[in-house]
């Protein structure tokens, strides 16, 4: 197949890319960006969800919950009438400020979410309400925290089956194709290798399935012909997860760049993530017009299957002063992200095991992402001790010592408080905090009470609000407003009332601890300000909270 690039426009900081490709017939088939949907930032994974919704994962974006460096939260864009993609909507209610992404609906109301960071790792289901998703609860997945690398997957044969790709002790290379099958309500098998037809030394990523074809879809860097990442497609050819037919290049989408993530609207319309730009950053693609899908019609056998090597590639690198080498795969291509294989793998040896890093922090202004200096006060118990050296934090450390939690400052900004369990080793331990000035809203979600009633409760609730009074004490020209909040279940009347007293315990107690009654003023909506649903008991908790305005 010839291919030549035609148009290559930037416009607004937005990358929008068409290419033409001429095939034997003589028809060009011009592909366009989803221009409404894509960023100057990474945009992949994407998956459509029916109603005219497409969900993928956005990184590195200012707007996503951790900021400029948040690995990835999803985002939402729409296909109107004329058949134009809308501009994308950021869907925090689907993210946290760690890696996330969707696998799809397992069924009509129940989307599965996998998330990594932010306290919730694992897989997750979210109910739809309206135009809302609630989060529901975790499945039970075994096995999932063996896969490390980038995780990429998709729900399949009505939510029956999840295909993920990740990295394990059994890969053959680095990220291969698992697949789990569902045992019960909240219950998946431990993942399945794909096997050697499919899985190869290098990586193989973001797997799609048809059940009714028994085809899959899927990137890869190793498979022959592949430039750069490129979609390869195979076939089921038995009853076992491992008996795949020999998989053959898309060629109708394959560019000098990386494919890795594809996702169908229909029978004759295609949406994937391409990097042609030399940041490496994909972009969200299809045709400009439907034109027919160009997928093999026949497939040969795949060669005889061979067991994984003894360690992973990832398991595998060489030590100093070996004759080993790292070498470019497939170096036709400098477009994309680096992309390396190990030579000789038979004669490497294992590294020594990694010492821990510090702990990596990064604090910044809740508001408008910017990074803030900052210091530290680690908690045992009630003593509070000042760290001196920030950038030599270790968490085996902190864990040893007993430290329950750490107190983060930042010059005029509220203190944020994490427990040992927030903090991170192995990644950026990201800190969103408030600042003081008027209109800023912080949320007390430490703060209890006793059912039904203004009643304050527990060891956790008095903590939260004497380190609260300790600030405004120390800072008495802040004047706030205690707002109470409560589900839309019972009297509206009722509700209004108890949210009133329930800001009014809260007052009593900070003046209680020193802080001028004059500086506190109380508000009580009821259930007349929601965060989240009503529908589901996860929604109501949300909306059950106090949260303090501050007016000056």
């Amino acid at each position: 197949m010839n291919r030549k690039i035609e148009t290559y426009l930037k416009a607004s900081g937005m990358m929008l890319l068409a290419f033409c490709f001429t095939i034997a017939t003589g028809l060009a088939q011009e592909l366009k960006s989803l221009s409404g949907a894509n960023s100057p930032q990474d945009d992949q994974n994407p998956v459509w969800i029916g109603d005219n919704v497409l969900l993928f994962s956005r990184a590195f974006h200012p707007n996503n919950l951790g900021g400029v460096t948040d690995p990835g939260d999803i985002w939402m864009t729409k296909k109107n009438e004329k058949g134009e993609w809308e501009e994308a909507i950021h869907r925090a209610d689907l993210s946290t400020d760690g890696y996330d992404f969707a696998l799809g609906l397992e069924d009509a109301l129940t989307l599965l979410v996998y998330h990594k960071g932010s306290g919730r790792n694992g897989m997750y289901q979210y109910s739809k309400f309206g135009t809302d998703w609630n989060f529901l609860r975790q499945v039970n997945f075994p096995g999932l925290e063996d896969l490390q690398g980038q995780l990429l997957g998709r729900v399949a044969q009505g939510g029956k089956l999840i295909f993920l790709s990740g990295k394990r002790t059994d890969s053959y290379g680095n990220e291969d194709i698992f697949v789990s099958e569902k045992t019960g309500v909240i219950d998946w098998s431990i993942p399945v290798n794909l096997g050697s037809a499919i899985n190869t030394k290098g990586q193989e990523m973001s797997p799609y399935y048809n059940p009714e074809k028994q085809l899959l879809y899927f990137s890869s860097n190793m498979h022959e012909g592949a430039e750069g990442k490129d979609i390869f497609i195979a076939k089921k050819t038995g009853d076992e997860w491992k008996d795949w037919s020999k998989p053959i290049k898309w060629e109708q989408i394959s560019s000098r760049g990386s494919e890795v993530s594809v996702t169908f609207i229909s029978d004759t319309e295609v949406v994937w993530s391409s990097t042609t730009n030399s940041d490496g950053f994909a972009d969200l693609m299809t045709f400009e017009t439907i034109v027919p899908l160009e997928t093999p019609q026949e497939f040969s056998p795949a060669p005889p299957a061979i067991l994984p090597p003894k360690q992973s590639v990832s398991e595998a690198m060489p030590v100093a002063n070996t004759s080993d080498s790292i070498s470019p795969i497939f170096p036709r291509t400098a477009i994309g992200k680096a992309e390396i294989q190990l030579s000789q793998l038979d004669n490497t040896k294992p590294t020594v095991e990694e010492k821990e890093p510090p702990i990596a922090w990064l604090v910044i202004d809740a508001k408008n992402n910017k990074r803030l200096d900052f210091t530290i006060l680690l908690k045992e118990g009630e003593i509070e001790k000042p760290v001196n050296k920030i950038d030599s934090m270790y968490l085996s450390n902190l864990q040893s010592k007993g430290v329950d939690e750490v107190k983060v400052m930042s010059e005029g900004f509220f203190p944020k408080y994490l427990k040992i369990s927030d903090i991170k080793s192995n990644d950026k331990t990201v800190v969103l905090m408030t600042k003081v000035e008027p209109g800023s809203v912080l949320l007390l979600d430490n703060v209890n009470f006793k059912r039904g009633t203004s009643e304050l409760e527990g060891a956790e609730t008095v903590a939260s609000l004497t380190e609260l009074a300790h600030f405004l004490v120390e800072n008495p020209s802040v004047k706030i407003r205690i707002n109470g909040h409560t589900d839309s279940v019972g009297d509206p009347g009722l509700n209004k009332g108890l949210s009133l007293e329930r800001a009014g315990s809260v007052r009593d107690f900070l003046v209680e601890k020193g802080v001028g009654f004059e500086n506190l003023r109380i508000s009580g909506w009821g259930g007349t300000r929601p965060i989240a649903s009503n529908a589901t008991e996860a929604g109501r908790s949300k909306n059950r909270r106090v949260e303090l305005e501050v007016i000056q």
